[in-house]
């Protein structure tokens, strides 16, 4: 399959300068970097495109070449495309960090290394209904890394320090030139540390921390939700050697209630109402998460399945002053348990249904008697 222009790939003139070049490739990047595109294999492609393109078209020299001879000049003296991380050209790692300087690690290209951020970390926490409704401050115990005590996170033995390594100069990587490109790796003598450890210290065997416990006061703000998380910046593991920490991820579940059931913001309790009540009409009273109760006012006739709306008696909307609402789910309940003289009402009472007390039964029964008569037919 034949290569596409170099230009074409990067979306801009052949006449487009500097500035035009790398505005278009800052964009390009950024939209088909893989990381944000995970398994996408057609991204991956094109961002290779892209790497390569700019490769050329940022040097003076080898835009010449290019614009004199196409692809053909660089047939015979290797490929220009980025492969992986690991093996990206300089024009790639001129303007990496800016981009994406949450992947680097903290690493800057052409800066001295820097020791390596450490991990985030994620908690996962159930907290109740209630918890969600008023929100709570509560402490964690963490397990995680920090900087170790003994060397303060150097990883050196006290008395000694980290020394510059002598094959990258403190750079953390190396280069090799080959043809017209400059092949970048990391130091394997540091690790990409940039220094090395003659005496490591005992405590964290040269890591610069240690495997503990931290405990940490988190607040639940009020109206979170399942699948909501909290971000607690530098609370994740230590980096080695004294690189910067991680952050922590607070993944949060929020228990089923016994007696709410939760939609979004809003609040459902279905409640049992004696047949009396449903046929006459009374009030009766319900739970709300405030701790409190609220009147219901039942009109008479009210079927099973009725909502009644509580406003405002719902979850609260988070960074916000408002909440949302409580729905009322009535049951009518069948009286049980009838004495002779209850049974004996009844019995007088549906003697006297000579209106229409029961719509819905009636209305289906007439539906059914339809039916069978279509049968018939």
């Amino acid at each position: 399959m034949a290569k596409r222009d170099y230009y074409e790939v990067l979306g801009v003139d052949s006449d487009a300068d500097d500035a035009a070049l790398k505005k278009a490739y800052r964009k390009q990047a950024m939209q088909y970097h893989p990381d944000r595109n995970p398994g996408d294999s057609e991204a991956e492609t094109i961002f290779k495109e892209i790497n390569e393109a700019y490769e050329i078209l940022k040097d003076p020299q080898k835009r010449s070449a290019y614009d004199q001879f196409g692809h053909a000049a660089f047939e015979h003296g290797g490929g220009a495309g980025a492969r992986g991380f690991g093996g990206m050209g300089g024009g790639f790692s001129d303007i990496f960090e800016d981009l994406f300087g949450d992947f680097m690690n903290g690493q800057q290209g052409g800066g001295r290394a820097r020791a390596p951020r450490g991990s985030d970390l994620r908690y996962n926490l159930e907290i109740s209904l209630e918890d969600a409704f008023h929100g709570k401050k509560m402490e964690l115990k963490i397990p995680t890394t920090a900087a170790c005590d003994s060397c303060d996170g150097s990883g050196a033995e006290e008395g000694s320090e980290p020394t510059t390594c002598t094959t990258c100069q403190g750079q953390g990587k190396i280069r090799a030139q080959q043809g017209f490109f400059t092949i970048e790796r990391t130091c394997p003598t540091c690790q990409g540390q940039g220094r090395v450890i003659k005496n490591p210290c005992k405590a964290c065997r040269g890591e610069g921390r240690v495997r503990k416990e931290k405990t940490l006061s988190v607040n639940i703000p009020a109206g979170v939700d399942d699948g909501n998380r909290i971000r607690l910046s530098g609370e994740g593991e230590a980096g080695m050697r004294g690189g910067a920490p991680g952050d922590l991820y607070i993944f949060l579940t929020v228990k089923e209630h016994r007696i709410f059931q939760r939609d979004g913001q809003n609040i459902h309790c279905r409640v049992p109402i004696p047949l009396t009540t449903a046929a006459l009409g009374g009030d009766i009273e319900v739970p709300t998460l405030e701790g409190s109760k609220a009147k219901v006012n039942i009109t008479a006739g009210t079927q099973s399945g009725r909502k009644f709306r509580l406003r405002g008696k719902g979850m609260p909307v988070m960074n916000s002053h408002s909440h949302g609402d409580m729905y009322i789910h009535t049951i009518v309940e069948t009286p049980v348990n009838l004495s002779k003289r209850q049974k004996e009402l009844l019995k007088e009472f549906e003697a006297e249904g000579k209106g229409s007390h029961s719509p819905e039964s009636e209305g289906f029964f007439s539906r059914v008697k339809d039916f069978l008569a279509d049968l018939k037919d």
